[in-house]
């Protein structure tokens, strides 16, 4: 027997459409605003975006403020506690219930507003988010290039309504998970600018020098005397392809997924022939988000040239890791004057970075050691899907989401 069995004791569960449930309000026609409309902080009020939802939480943080001229046009969707907001487009199916607000707010084109309510809100916010709903959402998405519901469409779909207090106990459980990952999130923010903070002081120029006479400890040197910037061969677009045995990283998909792939064959032969990383070698971004770091791990990858480059290095004078941590904070000299930034690898050679102790090398590099050995643990705990509290998060959003499914499934 299902926990919802248990929870209910028999009594019934009503299917409603959720237009009967709720009014469903959103920007209609040319009641959309323009850059134009948008003005700064405090002098207009907060237009609420799909970006404004996070981990089906409401954020306040980097919101656009439209002027109060614009935002007295639509009263009908000026946002109040309770509401629930749902993403009708792109991003299709965030959902949030509205707590609390800092100050006046509406919505852009992308949301909707589920106002007057008749039903416990956060309920219906849970059932909005509940696997069975965004599947229906789903089917009545349209075919266009971007993932689009209309309001009418939204409004037929039938939603359960069980008693009012078996709502509120779904309420109460449901709001335990949400409630632990929100404190694992603000936990794990906080150990990020714990992080950042040790990082910086750690690698500044200053800090490094705090022992003895000034200068006595630390020099900077440019990247150059280090070792030489290398890139991969050119790779064709022709010679790329969408499935293949070798990923092709471009400077879109760096660190990230590859949709790129070339053969064996051509790998095997460019790897022998031109400039490839050793394992452990930190490559860099040198176009768009300059400085982007990350340590080749030997798997069998190609490298977009020029937009992605690494100092080839045998660690008798700095190590690889020192350099990745340093590249997080390092000041680049970017090219001006583009339309993308551009780390030329003239400038990069230039680029000075702090050597401790560069009088005796096994100093340094026992000192790099050290500060290295520090902030991999920062990093662990704040990074690692195995290990610390990104690991924790996506337990406890698992378990949420079991029960959620278990809570919410009712027969119908």
């Amino acid at each position: 027997m299902k926990y919802i069995d248990e929870l209910l004791k028999g009594h019934e569960v009503v299917w409603k459409p959720l237009g009967e449930v709720c009014e469903i309000k959103g920007r209609i026609g040319f009641r959309g605003y323009t850059r134009n409309d948008l003005v700064e902080q405090g002098e207009g009020a907060i237009t609420l975006s799909p970006s404004n939802i996070i981990n089906q939480q409401l954020s306040f943080e980097n919101c656009s403020y439209i002027s109060w001229a614009k935002y007295e046009e639509s009263p009908e969707i000026k946002v109040e506690p309770y509401d629930v907001i749902f993403t009708k487009t792109a991003s299709v199916g965030k959902t949030a219930l509205v707590k609390t607000l800092p100050h006046e707010a509406t919505i852009n084109p992308q949301l909707v507003l589920l106002k007057r309510i008749k039903c416990k809100p956060a309920y219906l916010a849970y059932i909005l988010q509940n696997d069975s709903f965004q599947q229906s959402v789903k089917q009545l998405t349209g075919q266009g290039s971007v993932p689009n519901v209309s309001q009418s469409a939204l409004a037929k779909i039938l939603i359960p309504l069980p008693p009012l207090s078996v709502q509120e106990e779904i309420v109460r459980i449901l709001d335990k998970f949400t409630t632990l990952e929100a404190e694992l999130e603000a936990e794990l923010d906080c150990r990020k600018r714990q992080y950042e903070y040790y990082r910086n002081q750690l690698l500044s120029f200053d800090m490094l020098n705090r022992g003895g006479q000034r200068l006595n400890n630390v020099i900077l040197i440019p990247l150059g005397n280090i070792g030489e910037v290398c890139m991969c061969k050119r790779i064709l677009k022709q010679q790329t392809s969408e499935k293949g045995d070798v990923p092709f990283y471009k400077i879109g998909t760096f660190g990230k997924v590859p949709n790129s792939f070339i053969s064996k064959e051509l790998f095997y032969k460019y790897k022998e022939k031109y400039n490839y990383p050793v394992t452990g070698e930190v490559l860099i971004s040198a176009s768009g988000t300059i400085g982007r770091a990350v340590i080749y791990d030997g798997k069998e990858a190609y490298f977009q040239d020029s937009n992605i480059v690494w100092i080839k290095n045998d660690e008798s004078q700095v190590l690889n890791k020192y350099l990745y941590y340093y590249y997080q904070i390092a000041k680049w000299n970017v090219a001006e004057g583009g339309t993308i930034q551009r780390l030329y690898n003239d400038n990069l050679r230039k680029t000075l970075i702090p050597i401790p102790y560069p009088s005796d090398r096994q100093k340094s590099l026992a000192e790099q050691h050290r500060i290295v050995s520090i902030l991999d643990k920062f990093d662990t705990l704040t990074t690692s899907i195995s290990e610390g509290l990104p690991k924790e998060i996506e337990l406890r959003r698992k378990q949420y989401e079991f029960y959620r499914e278990q809570l919410l499934s009712f027969r119908h």
